[in-house]
């Protein structure tokens, strides 16, 4: 199974600030929007609970030490937020939420840092937007090795690029 991770990451590895982004890149978002179309994506649940709903046309699953009391919580706090064309389960393993995963969609991991970390010796690929600042911050993208990750495509734009790294 190919595994991706997709995340815009500063010079300094941020990636968020105070459960937030810390820049705003119109662009990034459409192309994440694009890139993840038609997949499962697996986020942790403060990252999904940030969005507030399930994307439309992704199976959204959601990474939590509490998968039922999450999922309670999320749909106290967001009635009507599962509309229909949109899902989300609540697992709480990365093995639980690979095998609910579509075999048949590409799989990308979509934040926070603590599931970049658990994921990362799983992933095949990343798929990064390395944004040209250096925010404070306290959430981190894992430091990309060139010993490990090799640089596939890289997409200049003002302010940022988009590139996409494959595993060794």
């Amino acid at each position: 199974m190919e595994l991706t991770a997709i995340a815009a990451v500063a010079r300094n590895g941020v990636i968020g600030s105070a459960n937030d982004i810390p820049w705003h890149l119109p662009e990034d978002w459409k192309r994440f929007k694009a890139v993840t179309k038609g997949t499962s994506l697996i986020m942790g649940r403060r990252t999904f609970d940030g969005i507030g709903k399930p994307l439309p046309g992704r199976a959204s699953i959601v990474l939590t030490r509490d998968p039922d009391g999450a999922e309670q919580a999320f749909r106290a706090q967001h009635p009507g937020a599962l509309a229909p064309g949109t899902s989300a389960v609540w697992v709480s393993t990365l093995d639980e939420a690979l095998a609910v995963a579509d075999p048949q969609l590409p799989v990308y991991i979509g934040g926070g840092a603590e599931v970049y970390k658990l994921a990362w010796p799983r992933l095949t690929r990343l798929d990064i937007t390395e944004v040209d600042a250096e925010p404070e911050g306290d959430a981190f993208f894992p430091a990309i090795d060139p010993e490990v990750w090799v640089e596939e495509s890289r997409e200049p734009r003002t302010g940022f690029d988009f590139v996409i790294y494959v595993r060794r």
